[in-house]
């Protein structure tokens, strides 16, 4: 492929690896399967399956010959009561139908259960030979980028190097992306974005009146020592200052024990895996946690900050306190 070496060369792609799929159907003694076999090359990077191996190994393509062994899914492997090391027939509708052995020789679960059921790895070179293709002959290309916020933008440059380009048999290339193929994951991933939002802004609210109320009963009990410091010269927003500078104190303190114990909860989350989720509603096993500094600084910044603004208001009523009325309040 001419466009091949120019999307290498753009700066933001980590990795491109050959793939062909072709679909089929695996018939066991008691069970039977219609599933999409993927075919990987030499390149395939196994990175990703490597770490969601659930038994056994993947395999390796080499260019000498090809390899029997897959890679399957552990919900496939359930429905379908195989195990590593097993083998099994998986049958071809074509003309004429083909029949092909495969041995399992890894289990991986990656909890997205609409990939699990279909997907099954094998070498490219079986449906090569299945559709009767050269060996420069591909489905397509999955191209891997360091930064996913640049989604977007890499796949117009990589639209932009393969310009629809037309083949000898007027196939046609088309690009799209992981959001494009799986959309309803990234409306999921989005409307937990928007639900953390609003659980924020929840506590923050609920914060921020338990800090005024609190601050209310500090200027009551404090009436006597306001009317005296006014009494004495004192400036509204002085004796303002202070108050808000204890409010800031009290802020802080339930800040720093709210960040031990957060912070606490979310690593013992992170080494453990205490709280489990259902991967088929939530495609993941575990609550995950993300522990950036950043993001924990700027919380606590904007917490600080949103509270002492909310208090800003009701610190105004000591205006209105009169040094005669205050000195004489019991």
């Amino acid at each position: 492929m001419r466009f091949i070496p120019e999307i290498k060369e753009m700066a933001g792609v980590k990795h491109i690896q050959r793939f062909a799929i072709k679909a089929g159907i695996i018939k066991t003694a008691s069970e039977i399967q219609g599933v999409v076999l993927k075919g990987v090359d030499s390149d395939y990077d196994w990175n990703y399956f490597s770490s969601n191996l659930v038994s056994g190994s993947v395999f390796t393509v080499t260019d000498t010959g090809r390899t029997n062994d897959v890679v399957i899914s552990k919900k496939l492997s359930d429905m379908l009561a195989l195990k590593t090391g097993d083998t099994f027939a998986m049958h071809f509708v074509q003309d004429p139908p083909r029949v092909r052995p495969f041995t399992i020789s890894g289990i991986y679960e990656t909890s997205l259960e609409e990939f699990d059921k279909i997907y099954v790895f094998c070498d490219i070179g079986h449906i090569r030979r299945l559709n009767g293709w050269d060996d420069t002959m591909v489905s397509g290309f999955e191209i891997f980028i360091n930064k996913f916020n640049n989604l977007d933008i890499m796949t117009d440059r990589v639209q932009d190097a393969v310009g629809f380009q037309l083949f000898e048999d007027e196939a046609r290339c088309k690009v799209t992306n992981i959001k494009t193929l799986y959309p309803q994951i990234f409306d999921w991933l989005n409307f937990q974005d928007i639900n953390v939002v609003i659980i924020i802004i929840l506590v923050l609210i609920v914060a921020g009146f338990n800090m005024i109320s609190g601050l209310l009963i500090l200027i009551l009990e404090k009436t006597n020592m306001i009317g005296i410091l006014k009494s004495l010269g004192s400036e509204d927003k002085a004796i303002r200052n202070v108050f808000l500078y204890q409010a800031a104190y009290l802020i802080g303190k339930g800040l720093f024990w709210g960040n031990l114990i957060g912070i606490g909860m979310a690593l013992l989350q992170l080494k453990t895996g205490l709280i489990s989720l259902d991967p088929a509603s939530y495609y993941i096993k575990t609550v995950p946690i993300n522990l950036e500094l950043i993001h924990i600084l700027l919380l606590n910044i904007g917490s600080m900050t949103g509270i002492l603004i909310m208090l800003l208001v009701p610190s105004q009523l000591i205006s209105r306190i009169t040094p005669v009325k205050a000195i004489k309040y019991d």
